[in-house]
């Protein structure tokens, strides 16, 4: 059995296992008296600001084998869980997916993304990180009580809104499928047949290092028709949780692109995005902007 790193006092004591069968017994014999960690810059604003406890034990990700780096296995790009979001903003393979690194140079400062991973900001259930990623139709693999799994990025948030989530598994990879996209070199003659148009925004209460008050993506095709023939549009922000918007993507869906499309586009998400109000922003300023800015960036994208 693996050895506790350190830990004394008021202090948790911190496990690192080496494999996932030293964590899986780890998490067994401790009975949910502990946090997982990577990074763990989420989680020292967390105690700082009394939000959560310090738990009796942490256990400690970094040494688990296959749960950092990017590479490619087949049609799927794998990012590893632990991978920190400076590789993730720098890495050749993410260059495929400029979404997800726009996502990686939006969120904090320099030094947190040297220590913050993909997983934590993934697991966190609000990072920046998943609109981008939801429109890249990320899927997820977990190591849960009943072994390895595989689940989608918008199924998983939804286990958050019902309540089915697990917070005992561990987060190990995230793979986004290259088939059939634009982007793919496995499909020369579709990548020549289809133009893609790709925007992440994020807007904040200031410049750098704060909270997003909205953050959306947009990824689309259109095809030599000049007709939308893929389309997947995701908002978030703050601490609300976010979503895929497939009403307003079936309203582009098989139509042709325009720039007449922004005020029509911007208005559906208005009414379809579900956020929240806090002391910074009530939710209709919220909604208002995630639609304002999916429709101008739209109008921006058609208009170069």
């Amino acid at each position: 059995m693996v050895m506790p790193a350190y830990g004394s006092g008021a202090q948790p004591t911190v496990w690192q296992p080496d494999n996932l069968d030293e964590l899986q017994a780890l998490k067994s014999e401790l009975s949910g008296k502990y946090c997982y960690a990577a990074g763990a810059t989420l989680l020292r604003t967390q105690w700082e600001g009394g939000l959560v406890p310090v738990p009796e034990h942490m256990i400690s990700l970094a040494r688990i084998p296959g749960a950092s780096g990017v590479h490619v296995d087949g049609d799927d790009l794998v990012i590893g869980a632990l991978t920190r979001l400076c590789h993730c903003a720098t890495d050749v393979h993410l260059q495929q997916l400029p979404l997800v690194q726009s996502a990686m140079n939006a969120i904090a400062a320099p030094s947190i993304r040297n220590l913050a991973t993909i997983g934590g900001n993934i697991v966190s259930g609000v990072g920046d990180s998943i609109p981008a990623l939801l429109v890249y139709d990320a899927q997820l693999y977990w190591m849960t009580d009943n072994g390895m799994e595989m689940r989608s990025l918008s199924s998983w948030l939804n286990g958050g809104r019902d309540g089915s989530r697990n917070p005992n598994e561990v987060l190990i990879s995230i793979h986004i499928s290259m088939k059939n996209t634009s982007f793919s070199d496995a499909n020369s003659e579709r990548t020549s047949a289809a133009h893609e148009i790709s925007f992440y925004r994020k807007l904040g209460r200031r410049e750098t290092f704060t909270a997003s008050l909205v953050t959306i993506a947009f990824y689309g095709e259109v095809g030599t028709d000049g007709r939308w023939n893929k389309i997947a549009i995701a908002a978030g922000g703050g601490s609300g949780m976010a979503m895929r918007l497939p009403e307003s993507e079936k309203l582009l869906l098989g139509s042709e692109a325009s720039i007449v499309q922004a005020s029509a586009l911007a208005a559906a998400v208005v009414s379809e995005f579900v956020t929240y109000r806090d002391a910074f922003a009530t939710e209709q300023y919220r909604k208002q902007t995630a639609g304002n800015m999916l429709g101008a960036g739209l109008w921006e994208a058609l208009c170069s």
